[in-house]
């Protein structure tokens, strides 16, 4: 099977949490799955921004990214985060190489929107590189930067990429890790089963705001473009991954299309 595994947040804060989420892919992989890891570190991103005197804005749940703030996201997600998530990889006997997405042209952008500086939508992603690093045993660990048409760098939301990816290597799974338990319906209750077509109500009644809204959008454009299966599940539960495929999980919101 094919799996694309999206972490990020305060995930890669927690070395446990880091821990077991490299024993996790590592099982993966050993049952014979091929797995890209897609990753962000936006508490990261902001806390070095803030120790550099930056202040940080969010439009939508995405980050606005003038030239300055957009180069510190390539030292922290393609530098700092990426080589963590690699060495921890390696820690478990798991081959892995660190990319950003702008190594290899594997994902290509273009400008979202102005007001939002250098950030990127994935326009382009090509899987042939991919394929090669699965041929050879390796899991690909991807930050979440991207190489613009224009030959600048963008920085692009995590969600957004996995889910790009996702569609274009034809994944069986996209799996979502957060740092909540789900996605909670107007009772706080985690919805077990999220049907697609309930999404925009959720969105105008203000159930689903901040992050969450890219997070969904990317489930939706995944499962619309032929992603069959699609869940967002808490990070601090990753040791049930290896057993994604074989074994009901209990863990999270399973978004569906029906």
């Amino acid at each position: 099977m094919r799996l694309v595994v999206k972490v990020g947040g305060a995930a890669l804060d927690n070395k446990d949490v880091v821990k077991n989420f490299a024993h996790s892919i590592s099982g993966l992989a050993r049952r014979g799955h091929q797995v890209v890891v897609v990753h962000g570190g936006g508490m990261a991103l902001s806390r070095t921004l803030r120790e550099l005197g930056r202040e940080t804005k969010f439009v939508n749940g995405l980050r606005v990214t003038d030239s300055a703030t957009r180069d510190v996201a390539l030292m922290v997600l393609a530098g700092q985060l990426n080589k963590m998530l690699v060495a921890a990889l390696t820690a478990s006997g798991q081959t892995a190489i660190g990319l950003c997405g702008g190594d290899l042209g594997l994902f290509r952008a273009a400008k979202k929107n102005a007001d939002l500086g250098y950030v990127g939508e994935v326009c382009r992603v090509d899987c042939a590189w991919i394929e090669r690093m699965w041929s050879h045993g390796a899991v690909p660990v991807v930050s979440s930067i991207a190489l613009g048409v224009d030959g600048e760098y963008y920085n692009v939301n995590a969600d957004q990429m996995a889910s790009a990816c996702a569609i274009a290597c034809k994944a069986d799974a996209l799996i979502f890790l957060t740092d909540v338990p789900g996605v909670k319906g107007s009772d706080g209750d985690v919805i077990r089963y999220l049907d697609i077509s309930s999404i925009p109500s959720m969105i105008e009644s203000a159930v689903i705001s901040g992050g969450m809204l890219p997070k969904l959008e990317a489930c939706t454009r995944a499962l619309e473009r032929g992603v069959h299966r699609v869940r967002i599940m808490p990070a601090a539960q990753v040791e049930v991954l290896p057993g994604f495929f074989t074994h009901s999980v209990q863990y999270g919101t399973e978004v569906v299309r029906h």
